[in-house]
């Protein structure tokens, strides 16, 4: 791991935010912008992410400023998670009722898509799934955690219900999973066949959109649906900030132990080390009153 000096760590964490700026600010504007192309019908309105601006050299000099800009930062990081969050309660409370939805897509590929906008979302964001178990109805959110362990080998009860308990999902019970899973076998998606005490599930229907439907999903769902994944993996890296502060800087093991979270990719790791940042330099400007 790369040691470095106090002023070349706060250089570096000017970068990482400078980063996190560029991210927040395109991102952040392309997501509104695609909501109000496509999302005007409805009266639901997005949580939004704040813009970053940062004045490098007042940063590196002021640390008044830099505690003021490590806090707007943090806001930023918690401001991406509930936009995803938005988005997924806006797309299952309001839009799969609305009559946008219905006349972009036929009947098939409206049952189709609540599906595959869970497995989009939650299936590759397992971490975001892990901190919301309310945006999305369980059978979508069971269906987006095991679609390809069911697709490829099929999968028995009780394994379901010991993955979604990673999830950290309560009131989940062996009775509770068979009942969803009936459920979306008589939406034709899975068949269920029995042995003993054991219910398996296999693939009927794969999530696949009909020609014309997958033409409108591009043209209008997809830009949401793929935002919350492109922007949680580029917003939640802070990686650049695994160093190690050397002898001569303040508090150096309080800051090391800090820092070494930002070697985990995510949001939580993200948000306890800029949390954690703040505290180390309000007790610094402490010291110095």
């Amino acid at each position: 791991m790369t040691e470095v000096s106090e002023k070349e760590f706060i250089d570096k964490l000017s970068d990482v935010i400078g980063k996190l700026a560029s991210i927040a600010n395109t991102q952040g504007s392309r997501f509104m912008n695609k909501w109000k192309e496509y999302f005007t019908s409805l009266t639901q309105s997005p949580h939004s992410v704040r813009k970053i601006r940062i004045d490098k050299e007042k940063f590196k000099q002021d640390i008044k400023y830099r505690i003021e800009l490590l806090n707007n930062v943090e806001a930023c990081l918690v401001d991406g998670f509930y936009t995803i969050k938005s988005l997924l309660e806006t797309l299952y409370n309001s839009y799969f009722d609305s009559e946008l939805f219905k006349k972009d897509f036929s009947k098939k590929d409206q049952l189709i898509l609540k599906y595959l906008v869970a497995r989009e979302i939650l299936g590759n964001l397992v971490q975001y799934n892990m901190m919301d178990h309310d945006s999305v109805p369980t059978k979508y959110n069971i269906m987006a955690r095991n679609y390809l362990l069911i697709k490829m080998n099929g999968q028995k009860d009780k394994d379901i219900l010991e993955n979604m308990k990673k999830l950290k999902i309560k009131n989940l019970s062996l009775p509770r999973i068979r009942t969803i899973m009936k459920e979306i076998e008589n939406e034709g998606i899975i068949s269920i066949s029995k042995k003993d005490d054991t219910f398996f599930y296999n693939l009927k229907k794969e999530l696949k959109l009909s020609p014309k439907g997958k033409e409108s999903y591009n043209k209008t769902l997809r830009p949401l649906i793929d935002w919350p994944t492109q922007f949680w993996r580029s917003f939640y890296n802070i990686r650049e900030l695994n160093v190690t502060l050397d002898e001569k800087t303040p508090h150096r093991d309080f800051l090391n132990s800090i820092l070494s979270r930002s070697a985990t990719q995510g949001f939580s790791a993200a948000d306890y080390v800029f949390k954690n940042l703040i505290k180390y330099y309000e007790e610094l400007q402490e010291a110095t009153k």
